[in-house]
């Protein structure tokens, strides 16, 4: 890893936010209509509040199955995930509880979630295809020495349904992005806790 990347994620690490952390943050300023993120509009301080809504619903509702946590009960070493995100993000809102549920279930995850646009230099190492794509997942090992893997922006399904519509349409509609959100109702996290296991090496 490039002492430059490995000092960014480090910074990250120090100054990003519990789960816990962040989802007060986020209450905080959904009550005051704003979301996280230099912009500040009115649309940005919906889709916050709706995602708000999400995780809520999320954080109460995933439950993660004896299987799974028997496999994350077999993970022999300790990582850190950094979680690139903003409160306006619906793939991010739909994942995010996910990704906490497995960390809060294994001793050998620390999760640390931390602002795409207050990390832009961060950001800029880890791009999609190009794209500033939130959420990204980083994954490195206990002592910042190595980037192991990363996952996002979204689950590998999810990601197919994307790229298939792209080639087809060229571009993601808002009728899409409703049958999107769908697809994660249905989903119920299981394509992200597969997703993640397999990051692990535990599938």
């Amino acid at each position: 890893m490039e002492e430059i990347v490995k000092k960014l994620i480090k910074e990250a690490f120090k100054t990003g936010y519990t789960y816990s952390d962040y989802r007060v943050l986020v209450d905080q300023l959904v009550l005051e209509n704003k979301s996280t993120g230099v912009a500040q509009t009115e649309a940005l301080s919906n889709y916050s509040l709706l995602n708000h809504k999400r995780m809520k619903r999320l954080d109460k509702t995933t439950k993660l199955s004896e299987e799974v946590l028997e496999k994350l009960q077999s993970l022999d070493r300790k990582v850190i995930w950094i979680v690139l995100t903003e409160s306006w993000c619906g793939d991010a809102a739909q994942t995010l509880p996910i990704i906490n549920k497995i960390a809060e279930a294994s001793n050998n995850i620390t999760l640390k979630v931390v602002l795409r646009d207050e990390n832009s230099e961060l950001m800029d190492n880890f791009l999609t295809r190009g794209s500033r794509s939130i959420p990204k997942l980083i994954m490195v090992d206990e002592a910042i020495k190595e980037v192991i893997d990363c996952w996002g922006p979204r689950p590998s399904i999810a990601t197919n349904m994307v790229k298939t519509y792209k080639e087809k349409h060229g571009t993601l509609t808002a009728e899409f992005k409703q049958d999107l959100q769908i697809w994660y109702n249905k989903d119920k996290g299981e394509n992200t806790i597969a997703d993640l296991l397999e990051l692990l090496s535990l599938k």
